[in-house]
């Protein structure tokens, strides 16, 4: 009971911030509301528009495509830095508080330094590049599709990749040192040791760090909404910023909502996958599952 009366103010915090928002915008997503106008049951219009919708499938795509190729780097360039700070090196705690940084610093804050660093005319890399003799003229970065795709996605990196290394630079100080000494002494090369101990020791940790970096990217709207608000040629849109732009500068609050919803599947999914994931812990401690 004493435990119930604790769990009660964060139960209810989550019930108005997460719960009922999650229930309205559901409950809005079979209506044909817009703003000013509670609207009425449509039952699954707003779903069958946005499935031939060109623009949903677009922006289903940028996100698709945005999440797996973010997500993939940060994992890279997350485990190669957890590593590298796991070992013994010189102001190891000083590197560890840098590398925070990029995470640390607001999501809008570091949207709008991107957004001086790929600007057209005073673009700090197209200046370097121009110095250097390797381009006769600036770079539009957040001008071309592409290259805005892949500049939004380096913006991502950035900032995402210090949640990555620190979640498992502590996955990596659970692995006993012993395995590595008696590794070692077998004659394992690094290689042979980090395949062989250190990835499935931390597969239960990759998981969830895995799992929580997919759901942020997913969902992500700050930094697309400061850097590009889906532009150009609607090419960086996500499926939040559509959402949100439909619902509220568009004013049709049944539609907005009806795309957010269409996003739950997704995010399902990939939380199940971790579910999965995570059942490697009772494989690797000898259990028959």
């Amino acid at each position: 009971m004493l435990g119930a009366l604790f769990m009660l103010p964060a139960a209810l915090l989550l019930l108005m911030l997460l719960a009922y928002p999650l229930g309205l915008g559901t409950w809005l997503g079979f209506t044909d509301a817009k703003i000013g106008r509670p609207g009425q049951w449509i039952g699954l219009d707003n779903f069958s528009f946005i499935i031939g919708d060109s623009l949903v499938r677009l922006a289903l795509f940028n996100t698709l495509f945005y999440t797996i190729v973010a997500s993939i780097i940060k994992f890279a360039l997350g485990l190669w830095l957890a590593v590298l700070l796991n070992e013994h090196l010189p102001f190891k705690s000083f590197f560890r508080a840098i590398v925070l940084l990029p995470f640390i610093v607001p999501t809008a804050l570091s949207a709008i330094a991107f957004w001086w660093i790929y600007d057209a005319q005073f673009s700090i890399i197209s200046w370097a590049l121009v110095k250097l003799g390797w381009i006769d003229t600036y770079i539009d970065f957040l001008g071309d599709p592409w290259l805005a795709r892949a500049s939004v996605i380096a913006a991502n990196i950035w900032r995402g990749v210090p949640f990555v290394a620190i979640c498992l630079l502590a996955g990596l100080q659970t692995i006993p040192p012993s395995l590595y000494e008696a590794a070692a002494l077998d004659g394992a090369s690094g290689w042979q040791r980090f395949r062989r101990i250190t990835l499935p020791l931390l597969t239960p940790i990759i998981a969830v760090v895995m799992t929580f970096s997919v759901l942020f990217t997913f969902t992500d709207f700050q930094l697309i909404y400061v850097l590009t608000r889906g532009g150009p040629l609607n090419a960086t849109h996500l499926m939040a910023t559509l959402s949100f732009q439909r619902a509220i500068p568009g004013g049709n609050l049944g539609e907005g909502a009806a795309i957010a919803t269409a996003m739950v599947p997704f995010l399902l999914a990939t939380v199940l996958l971790s579910y999965f994931g995570l059942q490697r812990r009772a494989w690797q401690q000898g259990a028959d599952r």
